[in-house]
């Protein structure tokens, strides 16, 4: 008996099946194999323990956590040299996290993911942070928390960072005497969110560039890895109009608007959904 071999989408709903155990630097590694199908992960994470163990050479064993963060920051962006990609920001390769090893020029979610599987490695008590329009990495240091930029290495402030929160709170559309607070928005971002943000980024280079193939293996990853959302039902039945698949863009429109009738896109959306259903009709004889 022959077995099929499991897709890409396949070992990726397996990454992220569970909440327990989902290991990030795998699933994050992953996202790669649709551009790169003979991407070897498990090569890539290997890759990763060897810069760990470099770092860990270079600790001393009763290092404090101040001197194994700093060491930490100095061997990624000073010795290893990783950095943003200044001069080409929005390539998808910037998402890819075997191309960031590689060219050591990221966006900041693939470079804290990095950052933050070699934190672990080493004792370091650190989270992602969802930080709005940048994404940030934190680490427990005694009572107190260090926020890092991983496009740069260097340490933000709470003055910085409520300047870079000046954009978002003028722009969000709160009223006036909505002020939430900084802490807010350093909440910790767990495994999960941190790959639908990834997937988020992949999915806007694609969607502007309106290469709906890329798109749509994007949206199905959206789909697998976020089951509870609608929207992503919606975005990618609405890849699949575009790609001419009627009866599943039909289908992944019909659930979206069962869940969400009331939405403000919910008219549109169903007069859409009746030219499919029509579509997909066969011609009485």
């Amino acid at each position: 008996m022959k077995y099929a071999m499991p897709t890409p989408l396949d070992y990726f709903a397996t990454l992220v099946a569970q909440d327990d155990g989902l290991n990030l630097l795998e699933a994050a590694a992953s996202l790669a194999q649709d551009e790169h199908p003979q991407l070897d992960v498990q090569a890539v994470m290997a890759d990763v323990d060897g810069l760990a163990r470099r770092l860990r050479e270079r600790m001393a064993a009763d290092a404090t956590p101040p001197e194994r963060l700093s060491c930490l920051t100095r061997f990624f962006h000073g010795e290893l040299g990783f950095a943003g990609n200044l001069n080409n920001y929005y390539a998808a390769d910037n998402s890819f996290v075997h191309r960031v090893l590689e060219t050591r020029r990221g966006i900041p979610i693939t470079l804290a993911v990095l950052l933050l599987e070699l934190g672990e490695q080493v004792g370091l008590r650190m989270a992602g942070v969802a930080f709005p329009g940048h994404f940030l990495v934190k680490c427990r240091i005694g009572l107190g928390e260090v926020v890092i930029d991983p496009f740069t290495g260097g340490t933000l402030s709470p003055t910085r960072l409520d300047e870079r929160l000046g954009v978002y709170r003028h722009g969000s559309g709160l009223p006036d005497d909505v002020e939430l607070p900084l802490e807010f928005f350093l909440r910790a971002a767990t495994p999960r969110q941190i790959l639908a943000r990834m997937l988020r980024n992949l999915k806007e280079v694609h969607r502007a560039g309106q290469d709906w193939p890329r798109l749509l293996a994007v949206q199905q990853r959206l789909v697998v890895l976020l089951p509870g959302d609608p929207a992503e039902r919606r975005d990618r039945g609405l890849v699949f109009d575009a790609l001419g698949a009627t009866s599943a863009a039909a289908d992944d429109l019909a659930f979206y608007l069962g869940e969400r009738g009331d939405a403000p896109d919910a008219a549109m959306l169903r007069a859409r959904l009746a030219v499919l259903v029509e579509q997909r009709s066969p011609p009485l004889q």
